[in-house]
């Protein structure tokens, strides 16, 4: 293996001197964004020099950001997902024992005086910066007599070691799985920050059922149940235990930003089932909030189903008003009663800041759609007899004052 070139200029390297964006986020994630994209550059040619500049941009994070207000907590996601990205680089850099010692050196000094702080889930990934056995077990020995050491002073003191996480997972990338859960054992509180490690040692111990009896121990008020139903998940597919698997824990572990990503992880994870049954009991899980899954029951072509779940619990109006534009000529049928069902809801009062225009682009919208169905006559009688269901109601009433036809004959 060759060594790294001692001299080497990176762009990104005096953008983060200590302090150097104040307290504003935008100009630091911007600069993080081109630090990573020219480490990324380099290492599509030199994966060793790539590897130096990670460990050098992630030394200087923490100094860099340590103004910035991060309340809104965007910087901090900025630098996970730039962790995410650096620690592969660095892992699979064809460095030599040396180098890595010196890197993993400033890595875990980097890591001591992160006092924000910004790079704390360094230590999750290092067994994996290792990237050997022995140097894994090299830095198990160096952190656990002072992991065991603060563990055994509780409750009397109450301490915290930076360097918990970095020992349990080297132990794991030794191949130590016993003396990782006998470690464990005089944890004197069952965080999952900790006792994750322990699940990932049963099962390279090749004890799942134990890993997933010790994994369900943790679950207390405090403790991140998604992560906690994600490991478990994981067990169960990995041993070809998929109903079980769907059962218990599909929907708590791929919980994802909207019910339509929550859905396609879903299907994506559990190919045999069919998506209306997943759709079905997505929205058994949320009673009162069966609308919640109407894009979901669209993407999925279910129309049927989606305007089932929009009867049953409000959907947003401007949600339904597109699919009435969108679907106004291959699914106009659908389109009708999704325009149908925005007005429905406008006048039930469950619709946010809907507008005067709003009603009456929904029903233009369902009479376009209706008309196409050869439905129109039908549309008009449905909407006054919706109307008729709200006798009190007067916003949409007054917003459609002027469409003649609505009235004519009424």
């Amino acid at each position: 293996m060759r060594k790294v070139p001692s001299k080497h200029t990176w762009t990104f390297a005096p953008r983060f001197r200590r302090g150097a964006f104040g307290w504003r986020s935008d100009p630091a994630m911007t600069r993080i964004r081109e630090a990573l994209a020219e480490i990324k550059s380099v290492n599509r040619k030199d994966p060793l020099l790539a590897a130096e500049g990670a460990v050098l941009l992630l030394s200087k994070l923490s100094p860099a950001l340590e103004r910035i207000d991060s309340s809104s907590g965007a910087i901090g996601s900025a630098v996970n997902r730039a962790i995410d990205v650096l620690v592969p680089i660095i892992a699979k850099a064809p460095a030599d024992e040396a180098a890595r010692r010196k890197w993993l050196e400033q890595l875990y000094e980097a890591h001591t005086e992160d006092s924000i702080p910004y790079i704390e889930c360094l230590g999750d990934y290092w067994g994996e910066l290792c990237a050997s056995p022995d140097l894994a077990g090299e830095w198990a020995d160096r952190l656990a007599e002072t992991v065991e050491s603060m563990w055994s002073r509780y409750p009397a003191e109450h301490g915290f070691f930076h360097g918990t996480t970095m020992c349990l997972s080297a132990l794991l990338a030794a191949g130590r799985h016993d003396q990782l859960l006998a470690l464990l054992e005089k944890c004197p509180y069952p965080f999952w920050t900790y006792r994750q490690w322990g699940v990932k040692a049963l099962v390279g111990l090749g004890k799942k059922p134990e890993a997933l009896r010790y994994a369900e121990a943790t679950r207390g008020v405090n403790e991140p149940s998604d992560q906690i139903a994600e490991a478990c998940e994981a067990i169960l597919l990995s041993s070809g235990l998929y109903d079980e698997a769907y059962q218990r824990y599909a929907l708590a572990a791929n919980r994802a930003g909207t019910y339509l990503a929550t859905f396609r992880a879903i299907c994506r994870k559990y190919p045999h089932k069919q998506p209306e049954a997943i759709l079905k009991d997505l929205a058994a899980s949320t009673p009162g909030g069966e609308g919640k899954w109407f894009a979901a029951a669209k993407d999925a072509k279910l129309y049927d189903l989606a305007l089932k779940l929009a009867q049953r619990s409000p959907v947003d109006h401007r949600t339904l008003m597109r699919s009435a534009e969108d679907f106004a000529t291959t699914e106009p049928h659908f389109a009708f009663n999704s325009g149908l069902l925005a007005l429905y809801w406008i006048c039930a009062g469950r619709a946010y800041e809907a507008t005067a225009g709003d009603v009456m682009i929904a029903y233009d919208l369902t009479l376009h759609a209706a008309d196409n169905a050869h439905g129109k006559a039908a549309a008009l009688k449905q909407i006054r007899q919706m109307l008729q269901g709200f006798p009190k109601e007067r916003f949409v009433r007054g917003a459609l004052a002027h469409a003649a036809e609505l009235w004519r004959d009424v």
